[in-house]
C-alpha cells in the first residue's frame, strides 16, 4: 500500500504521513480512498490489494471565502509587523481589514501549502484549483477559518464569510455578502439558505442553475 501511495507525506489524510496512513488501511482503520492527494486512481489501486471495491470519491477543492481584495474592501489602520496571518489577527480588532472576518492576506495558507496551490493576489487567497490536492493545510493553517474544502465540481459558492449585518458589512467591503435573502428566496431547489447573516450553498442540492448568482445585489456568489 505505501508503494502505491504518492509520498507527499502532506498530512491531508489525517495521518502522520504516507506510512501511517498506509498502516491504517492495512489494519482496517481507515478507507481505501482516504488520499487526498492521489485521487480515485489511487483508491482503486489499494482497493485491488485490500480486495474491497473503491468507489470513486469526488473530487475536491479548496476554497477561499473572502472577496475582499485591495481595492473592494476598507482598512482601518495601518500595520507594520511580522507578515503572518496569525500574527496579525492578534492585533486590534483582529486585524487592520475593516472587515473582522476577511482575508488577511499575510500568507500564511501560502506557507502551509505543500502543492504551490495558493497565492496572494490583490491582498487576498486565491486557489489554483487545478493544482489543489484538497490536503487541508491551509484550512487548518488560515485563523479566520475562511477556507473550506468544497466540491471540484461546484457550480456557485458565496465569495464571503461575515456574519455581520448588512449596514455593517456595507461599510467595511463593498462586494461583502448582506444577508438580503434573495438568493434564498429565489433558489428553485431550496439549496441555499442565509446563516449568521451569510448566505450558505448546500452542493448536494445545488444543480447550478445560476439564478442566486443573478439575483445577488453584491455580485458575491461566484
Amino acid at each position: 500500500i505505501l508503494d502505491v501511495l504518492p509520498g507527499n507525506n502532506c498530512g491531508g489524510c489525517g495521518y502522520a504521513g504516507c506510512s501511517g496512513l498506509a498502516a491504517a488501511i492495512a489494519q482496517g482503520k481507515a478507507d481505501v480512498g482516504g488520499c487526498p492527494v492521489g485521487g480515485a486512481s489511487v483508491a482503486g489501486k489499494i482497493g485491488e490489494i485490500m480486495g474491497v471495491d473503491a468507489s470513486a470519491s469526488e473530487r475536491k477543492t479548496a476554497f477561499v471565502k473572502c472577496g475582499g481584495t485591495c481595492e473592494k474592501t476598507k482598512s482601518e489602520y495601518e500595520y507594520y509587523g511580522i507578515k503572518d496571518c496569525i500574527m496579525a489577527s492578534q492585533m486590534q480588532d483582529g486585524g487592520a481589514k475593516g472587515c473582522a472576518y476577511g482575508c488577511l492576506g499575510y500568507g500564511s495558507c501560502v506557507d502551509a501549502c505543500p502543492f504551490d496551490a495558493i497565492h496572494i493576489v490583490d491582498g487576498i487567497a486565491l486557489v489554483d484549483k487545478e493544482v489543489c490536492k484538497a490536503c487541508g493545510k491551509c484550512v487548518a493553517a488560515c485563523p479566520k477559518h475562511l477556507i473550506e474544502l468544497v466540491p471540484y465540481s461546484a457550480k456557485h459558492i458565496v465569495q464571503c464569510s461575515s456574519k455581520d449585518v448588512g449596514k455593517n458589512v456595507m461599510k467595511a467591503c463593498s462586494v461583502g455578502c448582506i444577508g438580503c435573502h434573495l438568493c434564498e428566496k429565489n433558489c428553485p431547489k431550496d439549496a441555499v439558505h442565509v446563516i449568521d447573516n451569510v448566505a450558505y450553498i448546500d452542493q448536494e442540492k445545488c444543480v447550478g442553475c445560476g439564478i442566486c448568482a443573478q439575483k445577488c445585489p453584491k455580485k458575491i456568489i461566484l
